[in-house]
């Protein structure tokens, strides 16, 4: 009876904090007050719950070596009415490459891992296709960059109710083909990281999940953290919710790369060993020289990266809205499994940081935001610096040049899929992800994009309102980038014409999973279409809701490459035939031709 009043008033608190209006911002500053951090960043959680159906989400700031405030939202189990709190356990996904990366660098510290040899020289077993023509090795500095050109993911496995052991993905990469020639453009990975974690196991010579709870979890102090496939079902491990509704957490084959589960007060020790120079309480968990390095731009001499910067594990620039000025260095990283959230940033500089976790497929918008105005605020009550207001764009003369056209007119392919800028009168548009958007011209040809539903209405596209996208030269590529005044980052590069195979046109249609087995369902309906005169893969996201296209380029009769943000390179389709009937293997999944 008093869980069920309990909830009655959490539900009735959370409406009404939805409901009313922000908390007035008080006029003068007292240095080290987070009164007013902690009211807004409440109000406007509670919002945002409302807003984006998210059940339960959990908060922490932390100052130096102190968590000034930590705090849950909702329910980490809304059918028993168990409230989500600073003790509540969730997935928190790729949070877990920065615990991965700490362990490497303390078995390099004990001069039992070098990490500018190649991953060859600790696991001899490792192997992938290259069709690139230099075979420069992969180093284990560059799976924790990102910059080893492998595969994202292999889907088969990732997601079942009983994976296999991680280490399996060290097998199926012999089927594999590298997506881009090492260092040579930053290319997000899980498979890296696992690859990282099999390192670790393999010099440390114990199994990872024990390894990384007796070196680094349980030193630091998170009491309640660990590292498995599925959740353990502990007294504060949080429920899964998609649409608002509870849903079984699937297990996670890649643990090095996604497999910590933990809460935002155990994670505010993390933060705390950062802010120490590596050291938490009196236990040094690395050096402060080795933490240096990891929050060191590793990626400089890498041109196609232009102003993104990454250390081992750490995400060293701002990427979309995560993103804070004039504060010194910003290091972070987000988390997503398949129904949950996170996300954590730091400002090393002023030893300030937060983190946090939702327990919902549609977190995403509230874990991101609430963090950096959480953060944004602290560093106004501690330092007194203030956010400088959004510099807007400078909108150039209403036509563009015909200069300006020609250079900017084409197919491309990005990291969201395929898009084509073309001619619209006397201006530019472009097609990206089933929607069409008007290219308003700014200075130095930098062009906003404007979106208008139904051809009629404009929409606010939100935080990408304040960015603008480019066609320049970089390593004699033509690419587009992206930009907000101050950070540019690579987004696409333009295709050249190729005439489509007649073996490929005869593979245009729908396609089928048929070796889904017990892995969760991640897309529905791929088919292979002709558009904009070359092939295009489409198939719909289960996870999200949206529709996919991506370019297909063949590179023989059996092979094809789906491409990511450059051309002429990606992830590989290759055609194969199994008691007779051709079909497409991608990832270790199989396609088969729907008959007609």
């Amino acid at each position: 009876m008093r869980t069920a009043i309990l909830s009655a008033v959490y539900a009735l608190v959370a409406i009404l904090a939805g409901c009313a209006i922000a908390p007035q911002k008080p006029t003068e500053r007292v240095p080290g007050d987070y009164t007013y951090t902690r009211e807004y960043t409440s109000w406007l959680i509670a919002k945002e719950m409302r807003k984006h159906d998210v059940q339960g989400v959990s908060i922490a700031l932390v100052d130096d070596q102190r968590v000034v405030w930590a705090q849950g939202f909702g329910f980490a189990d809304a059918t028993k009415g168990i409230s989500a709190g600073p003790e509540t356990v969730y997935q928190v996904g790729s949070i877990s490459k920065l615990f991965t990366a700490t362990s490497a660098m303390q078995l390099a510290e004990q001069g039992r891992l070098d990490i500018d040899r190649p991953v060859q020289a600790y696991l001899p077993g490792f192997s992938i296709h290259s069709r690139f023509d230099r075979q420069a090795p992969i180093t284990v500095r560059q799976l924790m960059t990102h910059h080893a050109g492998l595969p994202r993911d292999i889907l088969k496995g990732m997601w079942t109710t009983d994976p296999e052991p991680f280490t399996r993905v060290l097998d199926h990469l012999q089927d594999e083909y590298q997506v881009y020639e090492p260092n040579t453009v930053f290319s997000y990975s899980n498979v890296g990281m696992t690859l990282l974690g099999h390192v670790v196991q393999q010099v440390a010579g114990q199994d990872f999940s024990p390894h990384l709870e007796e070196s680094l979890l349980r030193p630091l102090g998170m009491t309640n953290a660990y590292v498995a496939p599925g959740i353990r079902g502990g007294a504060h491990d949080s429920k899964g919710y998609r649409k608002g509704k509870e849903e079984s957490v699937m297990p996670l084959r890649d643990e090095p790369a996604g497999g910590l589960h933990a809460s935002v007060s155990d994670l505010s020790k993390f933060m705390m060993m950062v802010f120490g120079s590596g050291r938490a309480g009196e236990q040094q968990i690395v050096k402060a020289e080795t933490l240096a390095e990891m929050l060191r731009p590793q990626n400089a001499d890498v041109p196609l990266d232009l102003d993104f910067r990454i250390g081992l594990g750490w995400i060293l620039s701002g990427l979309g809205d995560i993103n804070i000025r004039n504060a010194g260095p910003m290091v972070h990283h987000a988390g997503a499994t398949l129904l949950f959230h996170s996300q954590l940033i730091l400002l090393p500089e002023h030893k300030l940081g937060v983190v946090v976790l939702g327990n919902s497929t549609s977190a995403r918008p509230i874990v991101d935001r609430a963090a950096v105005e959480a953060l944004t605020l602290a560093l106004e009550a501690k330092t007194g610096i203030v956010q400088p207001t959004r510099t807007e764009w400078a909108t150039a003369a209403d036509a563009v040049s015909e200069d300006t056209r020609r250079v900017s007119e084409g197919n491309y392919t990005t990291a969201i899929g395929a898009a084509r800028v073309e001619r619209h009168g006397s201006r530019l548009r472009v097609e990206v992800a089933d929607r069409t958007f008007s290219m308003v011209p700014y200075e130095d040809r930098w062009f906003g994009l404007r979106y208008r539903l139904f051809g009629l209405v404009p929409i606010s596209l939100g935080e990408l309102d304040r960015y603008a996208v480019r066609r320049t030269s970089v390593s004699g590529r033509e690419v587009l980038i992206v930009g907000d005044g101050h950070v540019r980052l690579l987004v696409g590069e333009r295709l050249v014409p190729k005439t489509i195979p007649e073996t490929w046109r005869q593979r245009i249609g729908h396609y089928e999973l048929v070796n889904q087995g017990q892995d969760e369902p991640l897309f529905e309906n791929p088919s292979l279409v002709i558009k904009d005169g070359g092939l295009r893969l489409r198939a719909k996201a289960l996870y999200g809701g949206e529709t996919g296209e991506i370019v297909v380029e063949p590179v023989s009769d059996t092979e094809a490459v789906l491409l990511g943000t450059l051309a002429g390179a990606g992830e590989t389709i290759q055609i194969v035939q199994i008691d007779g009937v051709e079909m497409w293997r991608y990832s270790g999944y199989l396609f088969k031709r729907k008959m007609d």
